[in-house]
């Protein structure tokens, strides 16, 4: 038999070093475009570069063609390699120094273009009618790569936003910021070729197979199919979202502690989406996928995040005549909500210079259609800090999450709504993310908008809303992400007309005044009214799960004369997404408010009354409605959303972590509560430490008792890597901790 070559070595592990793929893999060539590689070939016979020609084809996806940029011939020497006229992303090969053609051993650096498509590629080399196959290879995105749409400057934010394995993501509210640990695992074993078969499903994959293929080149088109295929709502994604209590057939997102599980399970499960996930969950998975693909990426989070139904960049929030919020409301504000951004350059958009490049929005949380489809962005973030609403993709949404105005409405029992005046800094605040090389946060809040009270702040907000981005191709959606879950239906366009009646006061702090309206030809009561009573909650000692919350409110005012007071006390569990979820404390209290003094008021809430409720939710919102006895037309309002700190997990790491050599950890939770606790367990996972996650059932756990796990395993991948502990029961759900652990070669 005549053959082509005798062997072909890809240097997979050199190769694999070269292009920072070697963590995911050493015996398969991954390789980043726009960068070259070598394979070394065996040939039969002697090679002379003078006079000898070597010829090599490439191909990726099905109908792989010059002119998609998806199919490409190459060899030696590059003068003898006939091409289409309109062939894209051209790959190269040069004769390498190490090669030693009178032996018939000839090295070639192979060289893929910064615009090739990423994806799976067959690599095969021709002579005549003969072909014979090279092997496999991958090709990723290259933000190490300058010609490469995401390259990214800086090797401190290279190591950070690609390479880093695992992170944190922040919750809580902007008062009380928490953060969780997230395993992203990006380089653990079969993600890459998850990540590939994510593309692979998506409905423009299957609709036209050449067509997306082709389309891979570019980080924008890829971004979006990945921020459509992470969510379920409307193809065959990775996550189903559930925004009230989940069924017993899923896992409560409060659960997942990382991506790697989740996408091993949607593998698993034949390509069906696992149950279920929330914004954090969607975007913990979503950075996981593109830090893969080689798409820098980071986790965000938003405090104070408006959810805008119909694009006019402002949210209405309605309370009651009794203190507490409505559930009912088209617009909402979430305690926080969390999305990814994404680097790369924005060339689609107008702008000098690149105006628009640099970090870009995307959120794969379905919120909206984005051209019919449950995506966001890619927006710049560039675009909304300057108001440029009309740019693609989603940016008036994007920028209403983080700038929206706020409108509050007070719902009176036997009167018309009264509007409260317009709050221009309540939404968007504490934009947080993960610090470089650290888990401290950083706030980021300045690169999404100007200073709060500028007036600068105030130009941007009124040049975005008069931005024209009804040409975009979205459709108005009603989403409800109440205690029944996620539902939309299509919205018709109405306008509501704020009625007559009593104006109201907003006078800082969340107090709300109501003072009768004077009609012009009313007689003018000569008595003044009395001053603003400003009221204030705040905490008497941190509050934590299982005991009891004591607050205290503080009244003032700057009266000459007693004031008789009405306070109507009220609590509610919380949603993270800003809607109530059961009132688990009411209660009426007269206190009389003493002139030149302020007036100090004891707010107990028991566990006994918020225990239950708040196994589901985030956080307790604590009201108080304050009614003038004398004046029954004054009423102030002062609220805080209270977020209550997790009883701890020990985590003891018992001696030095070498590699391939078995480590122990010991864990341990006490019961802090008077109740024995049920339904206990422990859920351990980390990436480069524990191939398979650990569950363990445990026994109930008395009051004051304390149970512990001692777990022995292998760690496999060097470097500081990051284990993780659930644990949950019958009273907290999904109490986490987390330790690093720095692995070394012994």
């Amino acid at each position: 038999m005549d053959l082509l070559f005798r062997t072909v070595d890809l240097h997979c592990q050199a190769n694999n070093s070269a292009h920072h793929t070697s963590d995911i893999s050493t015996e398969e060539l991954i390789i980043r475009r726009g960068q070259s590689f070598l394979l070394t070939l065996e040939l039969p016979q002697p090679f002379n570069p003078n006079s000898d020609q070597l010829h090599f084809t490439v191909k990726t996806g099905s109908r792989a063609s010059e002119d998609l940029g998806t199919w490409s011939a190459f060899g030696i020497p590059e003068s003898h390699v006939t091409r289409s006229p309109g062939a894209k992303a051209r790959w190269r090969a040069e004769l390498d120094r190490t090669s030693s053609p009178a032996l018939g051993r000839v090295t070639l650096a192979v060289t893929p273009p910064a615009d090739a498509p990423v994806g799976n590629y067959f690599l095969s080399m021709e002579r005549g009618d003969k072909e014979a196959s090279l092997g496999r290879l991958v090709v990723l995105f290259n933000p190490w790569c300058p010609e490469d749409w995401v390259y990214l400057p800086e090797e401190e934010e290279r190591q950070e936003y690609v390479l880093n394995e695992h992170g944190v993501i922040y919750k809580g509210t902007t008062n009380y910021i928490s953060s969780v640990p997230w395993d992203y695992g990006q380089f653990d074993e079969d993600i890459m070729d998850i990540c590939m078969k994510i593309l692979d499903v998506n409905p423009k994959h299957l609709r036209d197979p050449a067509d997306d293929a082709s389309a891979r080149c570019n980080p924008i088109y890829v971004s979006r199919v990945v921020s459509a295929m992470i969510n379920a709502f409307d193809d065959a994604g990775v996550l189903v979202g559930c925004w009230g209590k989940p069924d017993r057939r899923g896992v409560p997102p409060s659960m997942w502690s990382g991506s790697v599980e989740i996408l091993k399970r949607w593998r698993k499960n034949g390509c069906h989406s696992v149950k279920y996930g929330q914004c954090w969950v969607f975007a913990g998975v979503m950075c996981t996928v593109m830090r893969c693909l080689g798409i820098p990426c980071r986790v965000v989070t938003n405090y104070q995040s408006a959810h805008d139904t119909d694009r006019s960049l402002t949210v209405d929030v309605y309370f009651s005549d009794y203190g507490v919020r409505p559930k009912e409301s088209k617009d909402t504000i979430w305690n926080f909500h969390v999305w990814v951004e994404a680097w790369m350059r924005r060339p689609d958009l107008e702008g000098e210079g690149g105006e628009y490049d640099g970090w870009q929005v995307l959120d794969p949380t379905p919120q909206e259609r984005s051209k019919g489809v449950f995506c966001c962005g890619p927006a710049s973030v560039k675009a909304i800090l300057n108001g440029h609403t009309h740019l693609k993709y989603d940016a008036p949404f994007v920028f209403a999450e983080v700038n929206a105005d706020v409108v509050d409405w007070l719902l009176m029992s036997n009167d018309p709504k009264q509007q409260v005046c317009s709050d221009t800094k309540r939404v968007g605040q504490n934009i947080s993310t993960k610090s470089i090389g650290s888990d401290k946060r950083q706030n980021i809040t300045a690169t999404y908008k100007h200073r709060e009270g500028t007036e600068l702040e105030r130009k941007t907000f009124k040049h975005a809303i008069t931005r024209d981005y009804s040409l975009e191709g979205h459709t108005r959606h009603k989403i409800s992400f109440g205690p029944e879950g996620l539902s939309t239906e299509a919205e018709e366009e109405e306008q509501e007309n704020a009625e007559g009646g009593r104006s109201i006061g907003n006078g800082g702090n969340g107090e709300i005044t109501v003072e009768e309206n004077v009609e012009e030809n009313a007689v003018v009561p000569t008595a003044p009214l009395p001053q603003m009573v400003v009221m204030q909650i705040e905490e008497a000692s941190t509050p934590i799960s299982g005991q009891d919350v004591h607050l205290k409110l503080t009244l003032s005012s700057g009266d000459q004369v007693p004031r008789s007071l009405s306070l109507r006390v009220n609590a509610q569990t919380m949603l993270y997404t800003g809607v109530p979820a059961a009132n688990v404390l009411t209660k009426i209290e007269e206190h009389t408010l003493q002139p030149g003094r302020a007036l100090s008021v004891a707010l107990v809430i028991p566990f006994s009354v918020y225990g239950e409720h708040l196994f589901d939710c985030d956080s307790m919102n604590v009201s108080v409605l304050a009614t003038d006895q004398n004046h029954p037309k004054l009423v102030y309002l002062a609220e805080n959303n209270i977020v209550l700190q997790d009883p701890p997990i020990s985590i003891t790491v018992k001696g030095v972590a070498w590699l391939y050599h078995q480590l122990e950890v010991d864990v341990a939770f006490s019961n802090p509560i008077q109740e024995t606790l049920q339904n206990c367990s422990f859920h351990v996972s980390g990436s480069g430490l524990l191939i398979n996650p650990v569950e363990a059932s445990l026994p109930d756990l008395k009051p004051g008792h304390r149970i512990r796990l001692v777990l022995s395993f292998t760690p496999y991948r060097i470097g500081k890597k990051t284990l993780v502990v659930d644990f949950d029961c019958s009273t907290f759900r999904d109490v986490k901790a987390s330790v690093t652990i720095d692995v070394r070669r012994h």
